[in-house]
Formats: C-alpha cells, structure tokens, sequence
C-alpha cells in the first residue's frame, strides 16, 4: 500500500496531478516548442535541460529497480545533448514521459517490504529514501520549471 501512494505521488506531480500546484510537469510542458526550450533565462537553466535532468535520475533509478547497476553520476546530470529541432525536443520530453510512467509502475509493483531494504549499498539509504527523494526532487525542479516558463513567455 506504501509503494502505490507513493507511485501516486509521483505521478501526480509529472503525469496527472493537480492536487498541490493544480498542473503537472506534462500539462507545463505541453504547449512548449523547441525554442522556447531552449531559451536561456539569465544564468538559469532552460526547460529542455531540467526536463533531460529530471529524466537522467529517473532513468538511473529505472535500471536499479530493474535489477541493473546504479550507473548515474551527479556530475553527468545536466550534460544534454543539443536540441536543435522540435523533434528533438519533443523526443526529450517524450522520454521523460514514457518514464516516468515506467518509475511510478515499478514502484507501484514492489512489495511495501522493500521499502526500508539498502537501496544498492547502505550509504545511499533505503528504497523509500530514494524515492521520495525522487518525488521530492521533481517537485523541486517543477517549480523551476513553471517559473522559467512565464519568463520565457513573457520575454
């Protein structure tokens, strides 16, 4: 029962909330073109790269839940390749989609039991440490993510 509310909160914050924010980081990012994406805000980070940031840990995370090493290196996390066309863009946005769905489905899928297991090795914490630091990491960049969208829109 533990996994799915949290599976449930992570979904709602990328795919279908609307409950703390009324939106979602899908809705937000639904209507941006690739140029909008990509534009720079003074020294802040563009949506392409939060979006590719955001995906870049859940994907690490998806292949620890899948049985895989835990390969993701904070020093890698914001090395985007270019997004140099819609299509880019919307693959980019597509993949961080199509994962999460994947994440919130793993952890829904995983007995409530595993949730105080070593995650990988003790020093990085517990399953559920690890996961709500994800949720809690999305809400985070979310909230960048919606400020930096109206000053895109507004520039």
């Amino acid at each position: 029962m533990r996994t799915k509310q949290m599976a449930d909160r992570f979904r709602e914050v990328i795919l279908n909330g609307k409950w703390i924010a009324n939106t979602n980081i899908e809705e937000q990012l639904s209507d941006v073109g690739w140029q909008q994406a990509t534009t720079r805000i003074g020294s802040l980070n563009t949506l392409a790269v939060l979006t590719f940031h955001i995906n870049y840990y859940i994907a690490g995370l998806i292949n620890v839940f899948e049985g895989g090493s835990l390969d993701i290196r904070d020093k890698y996390s914001f090395d985007m390749p270019a997004v140099e066309s819609q299509e880019d863009w919307t693959q980019l946005r597509d993949t961080l989609l199509v994962n999460a769905e994947k994440f919130a489905g793993l952890v829904e899928a995983m007995p409530d039991e595993i949730l105080d297991d070593a995650f990988v090795d003790e020093k990085y914490g517990t399953y559920q440490r690890n996961i709500e630091g994800m949720i809690e990491h999305v809400y985070y960049h979310f909230g960048q993510i919606t400020l930096i969208k109206k000053l895109v829109l507004a520039g």
